[in-house]
């Protein structure tokens, strides 16, 4: 016991601090778990975290509490990650994604530099890219602002690695999805919305661009990949995907033959649901493959069948989403 690592997750309450949490406990970390509210998760292994509220933009209060409970690893997942809101939020969401990742960089570097840091990077800071396939030498073309407080975030993470010699890691997340992800994300919208059609309680299902393309992962694999970025002899930058580019017609295919379904016989295309962000986006994750050993267990079509199957037995306890 006395070689226990300690962890700190921010955002615990989302999809990515469920999954990493269960990984961390069960390889014996003594997990800590911040979030702005003052209750903590209702996860089945939630018992087992040690919560904190926290606010993640008061510096002196994040200093004292690396201080007192001297964290070997810091996860930061904490985000306002919803793309639309951005738009209507630019401030609150440049304050959400890019502040806090300032104050845990400030603590670690004043409190104990050999804290090792992972910040959740996301891909949209790529841009629009068309066909070709993004790698970490891919230049960024943000085009929303929660991309652009992102890439923020991202460089201030580079900045502190190349300045102060902090262990700092960057993750650059593609979707990653599981029975968590939160309903107003299309691949849950897309399962949530299938099960209620087989449950009969809808008819139809209203969807965007059913041609944009993106590289789902299943956010058990992704939450692998940051433990082992940390695990690594040196701090680098890493791209998580697949490496598979899908449409969201694809998506919508599969969800449907896992209740017998043609999709063509429910799915209503709406233009005024697509997304102003990229159309297309894909990646090579081959420098975490090879320096870090990483691996996909789970495949695209594994994964939406098992999102479509979770909603039609009424879904999980737990609640996604991105909850600072």
């Amino acid at each position: 016991m006395t070689n226990q690592k300690t962890a700190l997750i921010t955002g615990i309450h989302g999809q990515d601090g469920y999954y990493l949490s269960r990984l961390l406990l069960d390889k014996n970390y003594h997990v800590i778990g911040l979030g702005r509210s003052t209750v903590g998760p209702s996860w089945p292994h939630a018992a087992r975290i040690d919560y904190r509220s926290a606010n993640l933009q008061d510096l002196a209060h994040l200093i004292q509490l690396l201080g007192e409970l001297g964290p070997s690893e810091i996860y930061n997942l904490a985000a306002q990650s919803f793309v639309p809101v951005s738009w209507e939020q630019p401030i609150a969401t440049f304050e959400a994604n890019g502040l806090p990742v300032i104050h845990l960089l400030e603590a670690i570097r004043t409190t104990d530099p050999a804290i090792r840091f992972f910040q959740a990077s996301s891909a949209g800071m790529f841009g629009h890219r068309g066909s070709e396939t993004c790698s970490e030498q891919t230049p960024f073309r943000p085009r929303d602002p929660y991309s652009v407080s992102k890439l923020f975030a991202h460089m201030l993470t580079v900045n502190y690695r190349e300045a102060y010699g902090v262990f700092a890691v960057s993750g650059i997340l593609f979707n990653h999805e599981s029975p968590l992800r939160p309903p107003w994300f299309v691949s849950r919208k897309i399962s949530s919305g299938v099960a209620a059609i087989k449950r009969g309680e809808k008819e139809e299902l209203k969807l965007g661009n059913l041609g944009a393309v993106r590289d789902w992962g299943y956010a058990g694999d992704f939450v692998r990949g940051m433990w082992l970025s940390l695990q690594a002899d040196e701090p680098s930058d890493y791209v998580f995907c697949t490496g598979e580019a899908r449409t969201v017609e694809e998506f919508v295919s599969l969800a449907f033959d896992v209740v017998g379904r043609n999709w063509r016989d429910h799915v209503v295309a709406d233009d005024r649901l697509s997304s102003a962000g990229q159309d297309s986006l894909g990646g090579s994750s081959i420098k975490a493959q090879e320096s870090l050993g990483w691996e996909l267990e789970v495949g695209f079509t594994e994964l939406v069948e098992m999102m479509v199957r979770s909603d039609l037995s009424g879904g999980t306890t737990e609640s996604g989403g991105s909850v600072l």
